[in-house]
């Protein structure tokens, strides 16, 4: 059950702890927010999934310093 616990507060709730940290409120006030949209149309829960992934992936496109053939 803690495995389960540690996923979802990492990969899911990633997400509102991002945005919290973004706009400088409490993540909880932005899950919230997307509960409450969730409940009104599908098209919110698309956007956090997209936002999940981005969030996931946005460490692969970050421009890393190569180490040059001559440091071998």
């Amino acid at each position: 059950m803690s495995f389960f616990r540690e996923f979802l507060a990492k990969k899911v709730f990633g997400v509102s702890a991002w945005w919290g940290d973004f706009f400088g409120v409490r993540p909880s006030f932005i899950r919230l927010l997307f509960i409450y949209a969730s409940f009104t149309n599908i098209i919110t829960i698309l956007i956090y999934l997209a936002m999940a992934l981005i969030l996931y992936i946005r460490n692969y496109f970050k421009h890393r310093k190569r180490k040059s053939v001559f440091d071998l």
